[in-house]
């Protein structure tokens, strides 16, 4: 069903996200939301939230432009920095798909099924005050309690499930791990009946359909393929001269620093002015090739495995392409932090720009030349066609979306694909497209004609729009 766009209202929809915003979920749904109203569809959003307004986790501010209702976490999260239970609070804070020793958003394994009878009657609380009429659609992203408390409150109202892979991680690890965690089988239980009981589950691409359907069980007629998408406008290629790149890193880095080491405290990691040298070749005085990471620091993102292929860059060609290390949400990280591991191994040219504002990106595309993230299963990674729309080329691993999204034609490769958790294959990748004439140039041409051609957030909101009308009753 072909569905045009129209300045008329043909259905409202709530779209569900039990998380503060700090991942890519967040941004699907404020795009998603906002591409909506050019097919009729009026969206409510109802999300968690942290901290005062302006401050990144806040909802009102991430989603600002868009109807906001929120379950506000902050004073969970005081009580967990006073020693308190962060899940026995009047608005508990929300579970996390992660494990993470000693973070206020305790992993689903642990939450005893109590724990999330209260998370579920809070956030039914929270819907009663998003609005006095049932919405057309819920459109619920993740797989969480604010499914039971939608359902408990508005029982004939479709059903849309939006997965982002982060639940689908967490059941495979529940099935592969001998970790003893308590609540496991409780929640694998529990978040499959929940996406079974969905009226549709829309997924990010045939990978992890196929994923979802097995560590789900469901049937394929119950799962839709619907991409993200890339806001084509926003990200566009940005030439900045070397005095422009400069003024925007002594910004980042010197002047507001918010990279953080192990205390969590943004700031905590700071630069002088004569650290910025390393991004000017001293013989040209032009801009060295800047390779730039994005994304959390979480364990799927591995981050350390690029910091050991960059030490391996830096053996070979010394100082000539500084790495920028954009991301990571202040406090939150598993395994080894990442600074701490850049101490370790006494490497040089890393700089951490800490977690900044997503309209931000476009400049930190601008200031690089190469970005790359060698994560493993990605479930979609929208940041690679935002680099591809903004005129980088990309280095992913062959795994997950990236592996079937980019480099589909051999002959006109957007990018470069590593072998997963393959430190010599990254590492060799990386020599290449800093050494090869040319390599980058031809990867970043092919690689902004697909992202624009193909992901632009009209298109995609208008699957999403014909999704909504076969399950709308």
């Amino acid at each position: 069903m072909h569905v045009e766009p129209s300045a008329a209202v043909v259905g409202t929809v709530v779209q569900g996200v039990a998380f503060f915003p700090r991942g890519g979920s967040a941004h699907v749904i404020r795009c998603l939301a906002g591409a909506l109203r050019d097919f009729g569809w009026s969206a409510r959003i109802v999300a968690g939230s942290v901290g005062a307004a302006g401050q990144p986790g806040h909802a009102g501010t991430f989603y600002r432009g868009l109807a906001v209702c929120a379950a506000d976490f902050t004073p969970a999260l005081d009580a967990w920095r006073s020693g308190g239970d962060p899940l026995a609070q009047p608005v508990p804070m929300h579970s996390s798909y992660e494990d993470r020793a000693g973070a206020p958003d305790r992993f689903f394994g642990d939450v005893a099924p109590a724990v999330a009878a209260r998370q579920a009657d809070a956030w039914r609380r929270i819907l009663v005050t998003s609005g006095s009429t049932p919405p057309d659609i819920l459109h619920l992203h993740h797989l969480t309690p604010l499914h039971d408390a939608a359902r408990q409150l508005w029982p004939t109202v479709p059903t849309v499930t939006h997965l982002h892979g982060t639940e689908l991680l967490m059941l495979e690890e529940f099935e592969h791990s001998t970790k003893p965690w308590p609540h496991a089988t409780y929640w694998a239980d529990r978040l499959r009946a929940t996406a079974g009981a969905s009226d549709r589950v829309i997924v990010a691409s045939s990978h992890v359909a196929q994923r979802a359907m097995t560590l789900l069980r469901l049937e394929p007629d119950r799962v839709t393929v619907v991409p993200n998408g890339v806001d084509t406008d926003h990200f566009r290629p940005l030439r900045l001269s070397t005095q422009e790149r400069l003024a925007l890193l002594r910004r980042w880095l010197v002047d507001e620093p918010l990279g953080w080491d192990e205390s969590g405290q943004p700031g905590s990691i700071r630069y002088t002015t004569e650290d910025l040298a390393a991004f000017v070749d001293p013989v040209s005085g032009q801009a060295r090739p800047v390779l730039l990471y994005v994304g959390r620091f979480t364990r799927a993102k591995r981050l350390p495995l690029l910091l050991r292929a960059y030490a391996r860059v830096r053996l070979r060609l010394g100082s000539a392409a500084p790495l920028l290390i954009w991301g990571g949400h202040p406090g939150e990280w598993e395994g080894e932090h990442p600074y701490t591991l850049v101490r370790e191994l006494a490497l040089d040219g890393v700089f951490f720009v800490g977690w900044r504002d997503h309209d931000h990106l476009r400049s930190g595309f601008g200031c690089a030349d190469l970005m790359v993230a060698p994560s493993v299963d990605e479930a979609f990674g929208s940041v690679y066609l935002e680099a591809m729309a903004a005129g980088l080329p990309v280095v992913a691993t062959a795994s997950g979306t990236p592996g079937i999204l980019i480099n589909r034609d051999p002959s006109r490769p957007e990018g470069w694909l590593a072998q997963p958790d393959d430190e010599h294959s990254l590492a060799a990748i990386l020599l290449a497209a800093l050494t090869v004439p040319g390599a980058r140039s031809t990867r970043a041409a092919a690689g902004l004609a697909f992202a624009r051609s193909r992901f632009s957030w009209q298109a995609i909101a208008q699957q999403v729009a014909t999704t909504y009308e076969a399950v709308r009753r």
